[in-house]
């Protein structure tokens, strides 16, 4: 029976994968930035510790969507550490993320919500090709 996986680990962008990804990465984005805006902005806690959080919250349900709808879980590594290797390049992504808001917020004067809706978009290739490369090397077909 076949796997209905993709092994292929090169840097070709599978439409299919990438269009579940943005999905996933969407619904992710909408927890992000939802618990963002009312940790930061309705409740008045400091927005990089929020934003920590936050994407630390998001980083769980995207792993669990991904190996749902999007990459095959367990071909290199075990579920456990799968989800370490997740937040281990999720720590990459995470600091662009506080990079771009504090010079969004604190450089530029934006407000939170846009600052916050850019450093996720820009964060999202990052998040797709380290999770297909380092993490789990197979998609779903």
């Amino acid at each position: 029976m076949p796997s209905g996986a993709s092994s292929s680990t090169t840097l070709f962008v599978d439409p299919r994968s990438i269009g579940r990804y943005f999905l996933v990465g969407g619904t992710c984005a909408i927890v992000d930035i939802g618990l963002f805006m009312m940790f930061a902005q309705v409740l008045g806690f400091p927005y990089l510790r929020v934003a920590a959080a936050s994407f630390t919250a998001a980083t769980l349900l995207n792993y669990f969507l991904s190996v749902r709808f999007v990459f095959v879980s367990g071909l290199r590594y075990t579920a456990r550490w799968e989800l370490a290797l997740v937040f281990a390049v999720s720590l990459v992504g995470l600091g662009i993320n506080q990079v771009i808001l504090a010079l969004a917020v604190d450089g530029w004067g934006w407000p939170l919500f846009f600052a916050k809706v850019t450093a996720t978009g820009s964060v999202f290739f990052w998040n797709y090709f380290s999770r297909r490369m380092i993490v789990f090397g197979a998609i779903r077909s």
